[in-house]
């Protein structure tokens, strides 16, 4: 029987008496779940055919608690419905056009796109993994694709989506042979946890950068707010969101995360209608970040999908040399590769769904449905797909099961149609989930052995490289190497993985890369 640490985001399993037929109960209020192992006198067959596929039950769930969690990973992501046109939307390709076409900004068309393709990836996820997963256009990726790939001299914007299938198609390969669930299993267990309580501070910095209450500073690389002070209506509707959400958990409210947003969201509402604050920007750092709430004047459009199959499968070899063409899809590749790594360790360990080795359930098949997700977004003319992090906030909330995943692609497919009521929803009202996740994730810090310096370092190295260089990737690359330094110092080369000789090549070259295609001048 597996121990688990008491306190909130941890588990124990009890034993009762046979008569108690209660399966599980919340407690903490935060999603998380009391276990109760004992026998369960409800049949399989009496079940209803969603417990039954979805295994909900199982995992100590129940549809209601999906569905809520569903919601809340919706809501802490879908910046990406805004962000992913605004970093696309306005780059040009390297013969001066613009994503969609034509010789102006489609951010309807890179909107549209961008909900479709997240929304049938997520539902993939939940139906085919079983896992609560949520999937959209990555950020970082997507940056690459505007500024690195479609900018070069000679690029479209169609070669560029190419490069992007390619990238997802060979990382379906690595899949379908084995070999990056061979990688997975072959990093250590404490180092699987390192890349977890990493993301934890990972994403706790994006949401408090996201809300403005960490900000750039004036000589130093970051501070506390505008002007160093949190003296903001935009924050201050942060802070009361946050603490909201804590002491509901607190008091052990279920759907805290999400009554928190809700309230958020229209306590946001309310001040941007009387002191009229507008978007956040240079000339106006106590603005709101990202989307300005306001009750939309009409809660429908018509979609655009201009940008769907706009795609030019190998164009970019002729535009830019094979060298140079397989560097940005290896680039690209390793990223994916590792980020969806970190992510699906944060989530299983979060929803509690690891084995004793570190691993989550059905792992191939969340893989495969990454990879299939990554040359979707391409196809789609989106950038690259990838399983994001902030489902670890609808983890946090009580999803357990696919069937969270599912509601999140519905609710992406549903914003196609009604977008302005996302656009509702501003950073400074969702990402308290973000910092309150990342406490929850944090607390796994106990399960490293911090006196065995030859895994303590390399752990220490990995968790915080990924919120100091705001790389999930980074991070576990930092994490790989130093455990392979310091496993060849203690004279265990034996102990060490082939794969993670593999990798750790890989991240070398990975870190080097710049230098290297100015060498080949590519």
């Amino acid at each position: 029987m597996r121990a688990y640490p008491a306190g909130p985001g941890a588990f124990r399993r009890l034993s009762l008496r046979p008569t108690d037929e209660r399966i599980s109960r919340r407690w903490a209020g935060c999603g998380t779940l009391l276990r109760v192992s004992t026998p369960v006198s409800q049949s399989t067959e009496s079940r209803t055919w969603l417990d039954r596929t979805f295994k909900i039950t199982e995992r100590g769930s129940s549809v209601s608690r999906e569905i809520r969690g569903g919601f809340v990973t919706f809501f802490a992501m879908s910046y990406i419905l805004i962000l992913n046109p605004l970093i696309l939307g306005y780059a040009q390709d390297g013969t001066g056009q613009y994503l969609g076409g034509g010789d102006a900004p489609n951010l309807p068309a890179i909107a549209a796109g961008t909900a479709l393709v997240a929304g049938l990836m997520s539902v993939l996820m939940g139906t085919v993994a079983n896992f609560p997963i949520a999937l959209a256009a990555g950020l970082g990726l997507n940056a690459v694709v505007a500024f690195s790939v479609a900018g070069l001299p000679g690029m479209t914007w169609a070669d560029a989506m190419g490069i992007v299938v390619l990238e997802g198609l060979i990382i379906l390969l690595l899949v379908l042979t084995g070999f990056r669930e061979a990688v997975f299993r072959a990093v250590p267990r404490q180092l699987k946890t390192a890349i977890s309580v990493g993301i934890g501070l990972f994403i706790a910095l994006i949401g408090l950068v996201d809300a403005g209450v960490v900000r750039t500073g004036n000589g130093t690389p970051l501070q506390l707010g505008a002007n160093n002070s949190l003296g903001t209506l935009p924050v201050l509707v942060f802070v009361i969101g946050f603490l909201l959400m804590a002491v509901l958990m607190v008091l052990k409210v279920r759907g805290a995360i999400l009554i928190s947003i809700a309230t958020g969201t229209v306590l946001a509402i309310i001040v941007e209608a009387i002191f009229k604050l507008g978007p956040a920007g240079e000339d106006n750092p106590g603005g709101w970040g990202l989307a300005v709430p306001a009750v939309p004047e009409s809660v429908m459009q018509t979609p655009d999908f201009s940008t769907l199959g706009q795609v030019s499968l190998f164009g970019s070899f002729g535009k830019i040399g094979f060298i140079a063409a397989a560097l940005l899809i290896f680039s690209l590749l390793l990223a994916d590769f590792f980020d969806t790594m970190g992510t699906m360790v944060a989530v299983g360990a979060e929803a509690d769904l690891l084995d004793e080795d570190g691993n989550p359930p059905n792992s191939t098949r969340i893989l495969i449905v990454d990879s299939v997700a990554a040359a979707a977004g391409g196809l789609g003319g989106v950038s690259s797909n990838t399983s994001y992090i902030e489902s670890t906030a609808g983890v946090g909330d009580g999803a357990r099961t696919g069937l969270a995943s599912v509601v999140t692609g519905g609710m992406f497919l549903f914003s196609i149609f009604f977008a302005p009521l996302v656009e509702m929803v501003p950073y400074e009202a969702a990402t308290p989930a973000l910092v309150i996740v990342g406490f929850l994730m944090m607390t796994q810090v106990t399960e490293i052995s911090w006196k065995e310096w030859d895994i303590a370092i390399p752990a220490f190295l990995t968790m915080i490289m990924m919120p100091f260089t705001y790389s999930i990737t980074v991070g576990i690359g930092a994490g790989f190497i130093v455990y392979v330094v310091m496993q060849i110092a203690k004279g265990r080369i034996k102990k060490i993985h082939p794969l993670m000789w593999i990798t750790t090549v890989l991240f070398l070259f990975y870190f080097t890369m710049e230098p290297i295609q100015r060498l080949l001048n590519v």
